[in-house]
């Protein structure tokens, strides 16, 4: 059966108490080394010509909706639209980390606009769900993006999936890729459902939220299919939203998916927390637009306020300062790393149901 955490060859287990596991941090060092090269410094001109580009591409693709009228050549233009939306994402989750502007409440405002009326999803739902993730990644029991789910990454995960579930789970690793057409979906019911169920105290702010992504949901979907035929209109939603899941979920998933697990009570430094869990994709500066610099994933996570056009530079530092400690730094091509997901995944599913094992010995060794 295979291990709980079936990672890269470099990653190890980091259980609490053992020595061996142990690294000291030197994030202190790093960081400073960092501050000094400059690379904390915002990148408004970045920004500024990045914003132009998506606000110029949302353009023509509206333009392009209206011009191209009652034809199936509309599925391009909603294909387009679910990759500009995507880019959107990202842009909006560099504001969520104050890597835009110097201001945190204008990075804040700015967040809001383009999550909540421009992308369709919850900006704080999405606030609150990634700082937990950047603080524990992988963690089981405080990361949320490992919770249990349709998807399982750990083996008590995967048992408790029965029926069709536990039929999905044991095939999750081919799945995967499938299962994100429906993402898009997921994420605009996960922001609707996390507004009408937050805390009390945030009602007021809640209520605007939710009022706002809900107009522009209906409006999107009503100027859709009033401008289109039915079956042309539901097939433009359709491949928006499959577009827009399988291209959020396809860029977030080689961060951190089969890299090592934390497991629940452990502890561990901060630097080798992050950095042991963390995957980079190599590709250079056409991967950062493609991926949005998550690419440098090890990067964004150490120095999470980051500008994106700065965690290149930052990444020969990180590297360099990791093979002093002797602390495992993981990179691979943008393939690989998918092979890695979709094998992990598998490996976790599968180890589920052994039908060579016996379920006494199972429950025995469980204890």
């Amino acid at each position: 059966m295979p291990p709980v955490v079936p990672a890269a060859p470099q990653a190890t287990i980091v259980r609490g108490g053992d020595a061996a596991t142990r690294v000291t941090s030197t994030y202190a060092a790093l960081s400073q080394e960092v501050r000094e090269a400059g690379l904390l410094r915002r990148a408004y001109g970045y920004y500024l010509v990045n914003g132009l580009v998506l606000l110029l591409a949302l353009g023509g693709v509206a333009t392009g909706f209206v011009l191209l009228g009652d034809s199936w050549f509309q599925l391009l233009v909603a294909a387009a639209l679910g990759v500009v939306l995507t880019q959107l994402a990202f842009l909006t989750h560099e504001t969520a980390h104050r890597q835009v502007f110097a201001s945190g409440p204008l990075n804040d405002r700015v967040g809001r606009i383009l999550a909540n009326a421009v992308v369709g999803i919850s900006y704080s739902w999405w606030m609150t769900k990634h700082t937990r993730h950047h603080a524990n990644p992988n963690q089981v029991g405080k990361d949320p993006d490992v919770a249990p789910g349709v998807i399982s990454f750990t083996r008590e995960a995967a048992a408790d999936h029965h029926g069709l579930l536990g039929a999905i789970t044991r095939r999750q690793g081919w799945l995967f890729f499938p299962l994100l057409t429906l993402e898009g979906i997921n994420l605009h019911v996960t922001a609707v459902r996390s507004l009408l169920t937050g805390p009390p105290e945030d009602h007021a702010s809640r209520r605007r939220e939710l009022l706002t992504v809900l107009v522009r949901l209906a409006v999107y979907v009503a100027v859709v299919l009033w401008w289109l035929p039915l079956g042309l209109g539901l097939a433009f939603l359709g491949v928006q939203l499959a577009v827009f899941g399988v291209y959020m979920g396809a860029t977030f998933a080689p961060n951190h998916k089969g890299m090592t697990m934390i497991p629940a009570g452990s502890r561990i430094d901060f630097l080798a927390k992050q950095v042991l869990t963390s995957r980079n994709v190599r590709g250079g500066a056409w991967m950062s637009v493609l991926m949005g610099g998550l690419n440098l994933q090890v990067e964004h996570h150490l120095f999470p306020s980051m500008p994106r056009p700065h965690l290149a530079r930052a990444r020969v530092i990180v590297r360099a300062h990791c093979a002093r400690l002797g602390l495992p730094y993981t990179e691979t091509s943008l393939l690989r790393s998918y092979a890695i997901v979709v094998r992990y995944l598998n490996e976790v599913g599968l180890a589920a149901r052994d039908p060579f094992d016996c379920p006494l010995r199972q429950r025995l060794g469980r204890r």
